[in-house]
């Protein structure tokens, strides 16, 4: 589904251009490029799709993974990048480049299990560590019987799925064990890894696809992906002992206690958050870009499409379990886009221009 949509915004920025010189056809909105992260492509859809409805502007987004965003971005070769993986204050000004979240979502484990449903499935981090290490090798093992006392698990050996690019869902995901597990210290966290076991997938798409071909596997994707390949998703305990269910609230609830006002250059992590409901795999996705722009122009249309998402794209954030940033984070961002600027040193957007 979500290549097919790819294609589709590709497909418009195609026909966009060739339109150009048909005189009866109206007059085409701005054109921008992005790629990177995969964990918020079905949303940059969803709002491409309407931005060009409402505005004229044309989105065209490549999803192939944050560290592929990241290059591109320092490579000045799109507009601007995605990461699920924020970058550091260190690493911003180090390569000339700014970030602000758009939403944050949930990443969740899925599973392919003959007999068992979404949301039977009781699993705790470290389990989840020792699975993805390869130390629990089958589902009727004692580590994961223990707590699912009750559910019938199938005598299958555990097919562990990962990503095989540089992936901003990595990042959180091995973030996450790594609080978690002190044996997942061997690994380590970051947006790629040296896996222990099991098999690679190209972006979110590519894990959940493998994952439902594959009985008996276990991966870990955004919950959009989950959600819209109806997926086996597990039961995960927060850190306040509760075994929850991913959903847009509780990843909300993760988000609570979030205070942006200290969080230089936007960097924040929302793992493993204290709350009763709050989901432990949550994290804010990023836009990246350069501070000084030598295309003012192409950098005002970026940063018009995103206040316009902004403002009109929450109900589609919340329909696809995204959670949509308070107002007030908001505002912070528009505050901090005056530092992006063009050749002449003045801020290439302001917002309600």
């Amino acid at each position: 589904m979500l290549k097919k949509l790819v294609v589709v915004l590709a497909a418009t920025a195609a026909l966009a251009g060739c339109s150009k010189g048909t005189q009866t056809q109206q007059a085409q909105g701005p054109q921008i490029s992005g790629a990177g992260a995969t964990f918020p492509a079905p949303l940059y859809a969803k709002w491409a799709e309407a931005a060009k409805a409402a505005t004229g502007l044309t989105l065209n987004y490549q999803p192939i993974g944050s560290g592929g965003g990241i290059k591109q971005i320092e490579a000045n070769t799109v507009a601007f990048g995605a990461s699920d993986k924020p970058l550091k204050p260190d690493e911003l000004e180090k390569n000339g480049l700014m970030q602000f979240p758009t939403v944050m979502g949930g990443v969740v484990p899925v599973a392919n299990l003959p007999g068992v449903s979404a949301g039977q499935l009781k699993i705790t981090g470290p389990v989840l560590a020792d699975i993805y290490l390869g130390k629990v090798k089958k589902w009727t093992d004692p580590e994961i019987a223990q707590i699912n006392p009750g559910l019938k698990l199938p005598n299958l050996p555990i097919t562990v799925v990962h990503r095989s690019d540089g992936s901003g869902t990595t990042f959180l995901f091995t973030s996450y064990l790594s609080a978690v597990s002190p044996a997942w210290g061997t690994v380590g966290a970051s947006d790629s890894v040296s896996w222990p076991t099991g098999l690679g997938g190209k972006g979110n798409d590519g894990v959940a696809a493998m994952t439902k071909q594959t009985t008996g596997a276990i991966g870990y994707v955004e919950y959009a992906y989950a959600k819209q390949n109806a997926m086996t998703y597990t039961l995960l305990q927060n850190k306040d002992g509760n075994f929850i269910s991913p959903t847009a609230d509780n990843f909300a609830a993760a988000a609570a206690g979030a205070d942006w006002t200290k969080a230089p250059g936007f960097y924040l992590l929302l793992l493993n958050q204290p709350g009763k409901n709050a989901w432990p795999i949550t994290g804010a996705t990023f836009i990246l870009m350069h501070r000084q722009q030598t295309n003012a122009a192409q950098a005002k249309a970026v940063l018009s499409f995103f206040d316009w998402a902004y403002k009109n794209g929450d109900s589609q954030a919340q329909a696809l379990d995204y959670v949509p940033l308070p107002g007030s984070v908001k505002t912070l961002i528009r505050q901090s886009w005056s530092g992006i600027v063009g050749p002449d040193g003045k801020p290439v957007y302001t917002p309600g221009s």
